[in-house]
């Protein structure tokens, strides 16, 4: 019973080493993305050391610790850093362009929808985000908000995994709430929108 449920969450998660550490297969993976993400929203939000000067210290700590490290190696005679081939493979560049332009066209085909067709349910939509986001970006900053996520990110997969038979039952019950709520709202609001612009278009 379990399995086949762990597997499609598994699955829907990429299958990887990713899907290992949301999952906590990979517990030394989880335990680090936790505590890394506990300490730098520590040292930046509460103890309000800034983000530019931490990334120049790190990066001149970076650059010291080669440097000495190559000096000495050349002294005594030891094997220098062992850095790989710093470049951008050409495979990677094509794989990012394509999902930039899956994003793009996404966002270009929803401003067209909205501006040139007139979809006033997808402008509800757009509109009723964006607001939801910025009211709760209005009680956290980017980086609470970063840490939030990281955290959820950490706690709702394996819960689901574990809870999948529950959680559905429960998600099945209030779609079906909402969507009679949007059903309600859709007879009395909308069509009192759309018939105003489809008498627009008839006098046009």
């Amino acid at each position: 019973m379990g399995e086949p449920h762990q597997s499609f969450v598994y699955h829907a998660l990429g299958g990887g080493a990713v899907a290992d550490v949301l999952l906590w297969r990979r517990w030394y993976g989880s335990v680090t993305v936790l505590l890394g993400s506990t300490a730098l929203w520590f040292l930046f939000e509460r103890a309000g050391y800034n983000i530019l000067s931490f990334i120049a210290n790190v990066l001149l700590l970076l650059v010291l610790i080669l440097f000495f490290w190559a000096k000495s190696a050349s002294l005594l005679n030891r094997p220098l850093p062992p850095l790989p081939d710093l470049e951008v493979s050409d495979e990677w560049v094509v794989k990012a362009g394509a999902v930039m332009r899956i994003w793009v066209n996404h966002l270009l085909t929803v401003a067209h929808d909205i501006a040139i067709e007139g979809n006033v349910k997808l402008f509800i939509q757009v509109a009723f985000g964006l607001w939801a986001v910025s009211y709760v970006g209005s009680f956290f900053n980017f980086l609470t908000l970063f840490y939030m996520g990281v955290i959820f990110s950490l706690v709702i997969p394996p819960l689901y995994e574990s809870c999948q038979d529950q959680i559905d039952d429960k998600l099945i019950l209030a779609h079906n709430i909402i969507l009679s709520k949007y059903k309600i709202i859709n007879d009395t609001i909308l069509k009192k929108i759309y018939v105003p612009l489809n008498k627009e278009k008839k006098f046009q």
